[in-house]
């Protein structure tokens, strides 16, 4: 449960960041972005949201792969 609530501070945090115009910012704050997003995927990642995600991902790309052969 302390999990989600992380996960949804870290989404918070994720998604101001991105409001923000791409030319302010720096490349400390863009590596500092992305090191956010990866911790929310690390937080995400064990929890039920995040096994739904990855099962709609890997049905998404099954597919997309067989329309291509």
């Amino acid at each position: 449960m302390l999990s989600i609530d992380v996960a949804v501070l870290l989404l918070v945090v994720v998604v101001l960041r991105l409001r923000r115009r791409t030319q302010a910012r720096s490349r400390f704050d863009e590596k500092m972005t992305v090191l956010i997003v990866l911790a929310l995927g690390v937080v995400l990642a064990p929890t039920e949201v995040g096994q739904g995600i990855a099962d709609v991902l890997g049905r998404l790309v099954d597919g997309v792969s067989q329309a291509g052969q």
